[in-house]
């Protein structure tokens, strides 16, 4: 039995919203208020930099586009927002784990092993057994944004942030007083939704709880999933200078798997729990500025590997065990005019224990493995303007130290150039690397102790400019990786044996607009072309997403296309898959004192039929109805 879910990102994304909130912002820049208002009381989690500052290209995902997407997991919002960023899929609801899984994440072909870090609130979320990243704990409940650097920011976050990082920011940011959401849709396959959060924020202090709980019968018979979802999110300001709080977040899932179509399982069926908890303290005295964070995710695996129809059931179930933990340590000085150095430490312990137990007497174990590693560091960065911050110029490195691994050197180094209000170009050299996880290591045949770290070279450059007074906003980007010491497992001696030696080419280019051409009206689309001297699954060589809205008074009404071209599913002689999905979300404001919204979606209404992994065909149209209420 050998688990495996992978997830990765590069993103470029505009921020399509933008456009459509111009005219509201020069109606309030007309309008004159006789009052004064009060500034928000803000209470956050701690952030390294600013990742807008970076040479990087860099997405922001809010909360009211997550929330208009009417999508409970975060990956299929991200999939239509972000260009050369694609989720591999397998069925209507769920991601899964262990052998047939979906959720991983291809950004410009990095992808595969972990290669794309996830942080909730900047804590590292990956299992520390196996090293990858779970879909179905990244759910929209609660969220408040999601920021998305792409290429490497190993500098910052060390190892599993090779192709890039996204951070998952939960709600924090409130004015004084009591608000909530609840929200409850029903569609195919008896599919359920049902999400409630509620946020209080007083003069110093700031709390939001909240919950989800999804369940769908699926498409195909043995592919029922549930999923629960709780949070909490705690702040208390000290002074004018200093705050502190806490965050907790935990998943539970269960998720059938009846397999392929060409070979179909029974009693396969992954039980999941995982959680993750910090605390933390920022300061802010202008000229300096960090903060500290003790943080700690765990995990709680039970898989079922399943039969083929017609022979006996196993007799076993596997069990595993995991956890991150670790501190991180920061500040930013602003010594003089346009510079900024930034300065942290980084310590993390990791591992897990994974074991079979005999499912007529479950005090009977077997195969059991357990171990951890250790990993410290520390980095420093610089960013500085010239002219005006005509011209930015940033530079940074990082030491890392694990103790399966020795030392990684990480370099940055890049420039932003800003040649007027609405214009900005940036050029970037970044290095990244992710280290192997245990089950490379130590675990199962192929393992090898001696395995380094691989790693990525990233070269890219951007634009982005906004036109007629921000109407219009454009971009494109340009990008090369190159790829080296990628763990592969070859044969040595006529023995499989994991090894180094892999490398892989990509490149490519990514085009991305929005606009609002009339009252009411706004239009945004993106397009990812990318090339690769290897087979990449799930990285398609052209993807295409548009999105038309109108929004007449109280009815909004949106049309989404999502074109993907010369997707590799891992079909038999390399076959790739072409298809084009539509999809139409529509909604309706009731007028009164509480803000209550009937709206309803369909997804795929062409009735397209396809795969993203070979085998598991993707349901036909779907639909979707319900009602949110905030207060």
């Amino acid at each position: 039995m050998q688990p495996v879910i992978t997830m990765n990102i590069h993103s470029i994304r505009l921020l399509a919203a933008l456009p459509a909130l111009l005219p509201l912002g020069a109606a309030a820049a007309d309008a004159r208020p006789d009052t004064v208002a009060l500034p928000e009381f803000t209470l956050s989690t701690p952030a390294k930099t600013n990742p807008m500052l970076l040479p990087l290209d860099v997405s922001t995902v809010t909360a009211a586009e997550i929330g208009e997407s009417a999508e409970t997991s975060l990956l299929p919002v991200l999939t239509a927002r972000v260009p050369g960023l694609f989720v591999s899929e397998r069925g209507f609801a769920g991601y899964g784990i262990s052998g047939g899984s979906a959720g991983a994440v291809n950004i410009r072909g990095v992808g595969q092993g972990n290669k794309v870090l996830f942080m909730i609130d900047g804590q590292p979320q990956w299992a520390g057994v196996f090293g990858h990243s779970l879909a179905d704990s990244y759910v929209a409940n609660g969220v408040e944004r999601i920021e998305v650097v792409k290429g490497p920011s190993s500098l910052l976050y060390g190892s599993n942030a090779m192709g890039g990082s996204v951070n998952i920011i939960t709600r924090g940011h409130r004015p004084e007083g009591l608000s909530g959401n609840a929200r409850a849709m029903f569609g195919s396959f008896s599919t359920q939704k049902f999400s409630l959060s509620s946020s209080y924020t007083g003069k110093r202090f700031s709390a939001t709880l909240g919950g989800q709980l999804d369940r769908s019968n699926g498409y195909r018979e043995g592919s029922a999933f549930w999923l629960a979802n709780e949070f909490a999110n705690f702040g208390y300001r000290i002074s004018d200078h200093w705050q502190t709080g806490a965050t907790l977040d935990m998943t539970q899932t269960h998720a059938d798997n009846p397999g392929t179509i060409q070979s179909p399982l029974e009693n396969m069926w992954t039980n999941l729990f995982r959680g993750t908890a910090a605390v933390y303290a920022n300061d802010d005295y202008g000229i300096a500025s960090g903060g500290v964070q003790a943080f700690i995710n765990w995990g709680r695996n039970k898989v079922d590997d399943g039969n083929a129809p017609g022979t006996a059931p196993r007799d076993y179930i596997f069990n595993s065990t995991d956890y991150n933990m670790g501190i991180t340590l920061y500040q930013t000085m602003r010594f003089w005019r346009a510079n900024e150095l930034s300065a942290g430490v980084d310590f993390q312990h990791w591992g897990g224990h994974n074991w079979n137990t005999q499912k007529a007497d479950a005090s009977q174990r077997s195969s059991e493995f357990r171990s951890h590693v250790n990993e410290i560091a520390g980095y420093v960065m610089m960013q500085q303007g010239f002219f005006g911050d005509v011209l930015s110029v940033n530079g940074g490195v990082r030491l890392q130290h694990g103790s399966s691994y020795g030392n990684v050197w990480v370099p940055q180094a890049g420039v932003i150039v800003r040649p007027g209000h609405t214009a900005e170009i940036k050029l970037s050299f970044s290095k990244g690397f992710r280290a192997p996880n245990l089950r490379e290591l130590y675990l199962y045949p192929p393992h090898n102790p001696g395995l380094k770290p691989e790693y990525m070279l990233n070269y890219e450059i951007s634009w982005r400019q906004h036109f007629f007074g921000g109407r219009l906003t454009a971009g494109a980007a340009l990008f090369f990786i190159d790829g080296k010491d990628m763990i592969q497992t070859v044969r040595v001696d006529g023995r499989p044996r994991n090894m180094n030696t892999g490398r892989f080419i990509n490149k490519g280019f990514e085009l991305e607009a929005a606009a609002a051409p009339a009252r009411d009206w706004t239009i945004a689309a993106n397009y990812s072309y990318l090339h690769t001297d290897t087979e990449i699954l799930q990285a398609p060589r052209h993807k295409l997403s548009a999105e038309l809205t109108w929004s007449p008074g109280r009815f909004s009404f949106t049309l989404e296309d999502l074109s993907v071209w010369h997707l590799l599913t891992g079909a038999p002689g390399g076959h790739s898959e072409n298809y084009t999905l539509l999809n139409l979300r529509a909604a309706y404001t009731l007028p009164g004192r509480v803000d209550v919204t009937l709206f309803a979606k369909g997804d795929n209404l062409t009735n397209r039929h396809y795969e993203v992994i070979y085998g598991c065909p993707m349901p036909g149209a779907t639909v979707l109805g319900g009602v949110e209420v905030k207060f």
